[in-house]
């Protein structure tokens, strides 16, 4: 699998974002702070879920597990935009 963002310096968290990623979840890189990027999640609108990534979490396996959770727990509901058909 080719990866066209830099790695997440911890494994476990890499793992949970490439799972989120299998799951149409995108990844956007953060420029400066504590955070080292957002998933955003399939919906792609501003009533999406939203999950910060940090870059040093305290507790990576918590971390990583908390990310996957919330993947999980996305209720979001995708509309594809080419299709009319308001069912899922």
């Amino acid at each position: 699998m080719t990866i066209s963002r830099p790695r997440h310096p911890k494994p476990s968290v890499e793992k949970a974002i490439q799972y989120a990623e299998k799951l149409g979840w995108r990844v956007k890189i953060s420029k400066r702070g504590h955070a080292w990027g957002k998933l955003l999640c399939p919906l792609a609108s501003r009533m999406g879920c939203i999950i910060t990534v940090w870059s040093t979490p305290k507790n990576e396996d918590n971390h990583a597990r908390h990310i996957q959770n919330k993947v999980d727990s996305c209720d979001c509901e995708y509309q594809d935009p080419d299709n009319d058909d308001p069912t899922p």
